[in-house]
């Protein structure tokens, strides 16, 4: 017990000896362990002295601050109650002072009211109208006069009158003229260049071929994404080149540039038609198909109906027409009975149908299918539209414009091959109808002709 009790105070001996030094001396004995320890309660001890006399000190000048600082808060205090007493009186006469002005002021204080209320429009007037691109920084001048007005620490002056008045008269001078002048304009790529543009009143922006836009935000004058039709455009073109007074036909836009900004988001006739999608894609191409076909056949039926016509006027067969080979099988078969003459002419005339109805079944098959294939993408449109609603509701439109552009442009495409297509179809099955009439009535021609021979020759046989 008393073995593991020394080993204790040893290790004791050893942590304070190291908290003493940075190099610990090991005790070589007991007598020698217990000086440590003594040591170390000593120094202990004059620490807490000194720390308690540090104390003391601070405690002392803590309470010295303390002191100062109450003295400094009722100093502070003192001092808040002079000025408070201050701003009372100030206020009291700018009360009264506020009071002599209005007085002072009597009817040019409505004045300035209207002045101001002036002011503030002609800004807004100003900075949407299209002659800022021309007259820039024109707003800063009545927003200073606007503000300014608004309290009662500057009233207006005869100058600031006289120059509000010259910026309304300018804006309504510059209303009425068409003038050219060189500004900064920001092309689709995003680049700026100088150009000379021409000012149409205070509606349009134009350059060579090109409506621009005026953005009132940033003063900047931009180029269309797109423009509008051609015989809108080819007008900017006359009005940049007019030197006399003649006048110039031009679209202007009365909105000032809201119908030209609609126009960037208006589709095209390619984006409309890829709004169809794989449907719409194919009654085009069906409607190309039924066109080829119905200019091939009405070049050809027109073609050989000048030949029929031809052959009609000429005795003798030509066999490079369809009455002409018609002809031929009359001449072959002259000799024969009627029956066997009639028989061989029907067949001449069916062998030259196929070959003046080719064609006519397909443009009316693509008649029937084209408006069919509108239907089928109108019901594949709406279940888009309703697939996208079942997803993310009704609350964006956008998200089901997609469907129903496709559903209404499928139909006005299956229509508008149908419709032309039924009008094809009866124009080349007239002209195929009237050939195979010709040819009918020629053989009926010729075959009563050959009956009235042989009724001839029974007639003068039986006389004789």
């Amino acid at each position: 017990m008393i073995k593991h009790t020394l080993t204790g105070l040893l290790v004791l001996a050893s942590a304070v000896a190291f908290a003493q030094s940075e190099t610990p001396t090991k005790p070589k004995s007991l007598d020698e362990l217990l000086r440590m320890v003594q040591q170390g309660r000593a120094q202990e001890t004059q620490e807490n002295r000194e720390r308690e006399q540090r104390f003391a000190a601070a405690k002392a000048q803590q309470q010295s601050m303390l002191r100062e600082a109450q003295q400094r808060k009722q100093q502070l205090e003192r001092q808040s109650d002079q000025l408070e007493a201050t701003f009372d009186r100030n206020e009291i006469r700018t009360s009264d002072l506020t009071k002599t002005l209005d007085t002072r002021l009597g009817s040019f204080k409505e004045l300035f009211g209207v002045l101001q209320q002036v002011a503030g429009d002609a800004r807004a007037q100003l900075d949407n109208s299209i002659t800022s691109a021309q007259f820039p920084d024109r707003g800063e001048f009545l927003t200073e006069l606007a503000s300014t007005l608004g309290s009662t620490s500057r009233l207006a002056s005869m100058d600031d009158i006289e120059r509000m008045w010259f910026e309304l008269q300018r804006e309504m001078t510059e209303s009425g003229k068409v003038v050219r002048f060189s500004t900064t304009v920001t092309t689709v790529d995003g680049e700026k260049v100088e150009q000379e543009v021409v000012r149409v009143g205070t509606f349009n922006v134009i350059a060579d071929g090109k409506y621009l836009q005026f953005v009132p935000e940033t003063g900047a004058v931009l180029e269309l994404p797109r423009q509008p039709q051609p015989r809108f455009t080819k007008t900017t073109s006359k009005v940049l080149r007019a030197t006399g007074p003649e006048p110039v036909a031009f679209g202007i836009d009365p909105s000032r540039g809201s119908i030209l900004g609609l126009l960037v988001q208006a589709p095209n006739i390619q984006e409309r038609t890829a709004q169809g999608g794989l449907i719409g894609y194919l009654i085009i191409a069906l409607g190309g198909l039924a066109l080829l076909i119905a200019i091939e056949r009405i070049t050809v039926l027109g073609l050989e109906g000048q030949k029929v016509r031809k052959q009609l006027k000429n005795p003798t067969a030509d066999e490079n027409n369809s009455l002409g080979r018609v002809l031929k099988v009359a001449e072959k078969y002259h000799n024969t009975d009627l029956e066997t003459l009639e028989l061989k002419m029907g067949e001449a005339i069916i062998k030259e149908a196929p070959k003046l109805s080719r064609g006519l079944l397909f443009l009316k098959i693509i008649a029937v299918v084209a408006p069919l294939m509108g239907l089928l993408g109108t019901v594949t449109g709406m279940i888009n539209t309703f697939q996208a609603i079942t997803l993310f509701g009704t609350g964006d439109p956008k998200l089901m414009a997609g469907g129903i552009s496709q559903a209404l442009v499928t139909t006005v495409l299956g229509l508008s091959v149908a419709i032309p297509t039924v009008l094809l179809h009866t124009v080349v099955t007239g002209r195929s109808r009237r050939i195979i009439n010709v040819l009918e009535r020629e053989s009926t021609g010729i075959v009563a002709e050959h009956a009235e021979q042989a009724q001839a020759q029974k007639t003068t046989a039986a006389s004789a």
